[in-house]
């Protein structure tokens, strides 16, 4: 029975039973009617949006040495996360919503048992010559064994020169190595603001000239979030939020559940290419 029907069985009621003494008749209908159509709900549910792209989107093709060399033995892992405030995690409920956070219990599920750490050292509004004055202390200090350098967004933004992004992300890597850490570079949200530069795309070619003149991979955030728009026909408000730039919870924990699998395909297969110990000696 539906709340269509009310309106004429009210009315029939009323009619041929009129007067107030027959109020007490009207209410045990309706009643009766109500429990028929069941509880009414405020408003519908959303639907669950799932986490899905293309694998060809989340592939990283270099290997991750020195994070897959501390997981098959089992070690202590450090990530650290540097970048600007869709890093630190601007736009989430709570800290436990932004990326790092996410992606840190992502991959302590993938890896049970496994003292697995990463390490948020987002800075709203940082380009990479801010990350590289606290590159020491935010960076270097935690000893880490993959770095995440989320990169290229503000200085878009912002309308500065691009060619110093190369420059300091050549000076950032090189310590990295020295110091014996993998590198990953993350490129611009796919989102309405920036989608206004009409340069945009000369950052992500930027990035990626940098990702193969430097021999680093680059995880694909900007064609990830234009798969979820364009492939996916997801609204914007779906995974960013009002202001047009930073991404909502279900971004984040999107984005931190697609790199936490591209982190293990990569450091599955880096496991495989190693050699056994022992292997081709003669016995």
């Amino acid at each position: 029975m539906t709340f269509a029907l009310l309106p004429s069985r009210l009315t029939a009621c009323w009619r041929s039973h009129p007067g107030r003494r027959h109020t007490a008749l009207l209410r045990a209908t309706l009643a009766l009617m109500l429990t028929a159509a069941g509880p009414v709900s405020a408003a519908s549910p959303e639907p669950t949006t799932v986490c899905a792209v293309p694998s060809t989107l989340t592939v990283l093709r270099k290997a991750l040495p020195h994070l897959s060399k501390k997981l098959a033995a089992d070690g202590p892992v450090t990530i650290v996360a540097l970048g600007s405030s869709s890093t630190f995690g601007f736009g989430a409920s709570s800290p436990a919503a932004t990326y790092p956070s996410r992606l840190e219990a992502e991959l302590k599920q993938l890896y049970p048992g496994h003292a697995i750490k990463v390490v948020n050292k987002g800075v709203n509004g940082n380009e990479t010559r801010d990350e590289l004055q606290r590159f020491e202390r935010d960076v270097l200090a935690e000893k880490p064994d993959l770095v995440i350098w989320q990169v290229g967004t503000n200085t878009l933004l912002n309308g500065h020169d691009m060619w110093p992004v190369f420059l300091n992300l050549e000076n950032g890597i090189r310590r990295l190595r020295d110091q014996g850490a993998d590198v990953v570079l993350m490129n611009m949200q796919y989102s309405p603001k920036v989608l206004s530069r009409p340069n945009h795309d000369d950052m992500l070619e930027l990035i990626k000239v940098a990702s193969k003149e430097l021999d680093v991979e680059v995880f694909d955030r900007f064609a990830i979030m234009r798969n979820w728009a364009s492939g996916q026909h997801l609204a914007f408000d779906r995974f960013i939020t009002p202001d047009g730039l930073h991404m909502n919870d279900w971004g984040y924990g999107c984005i931190a559940h697609l790199l936490a699998g591209a982190i293990t395909t990569a450091g599955a297969a880096e496991v495989a290419r190693s050699p056994v110990p022992g292997a081709g000696i003669a016995r």
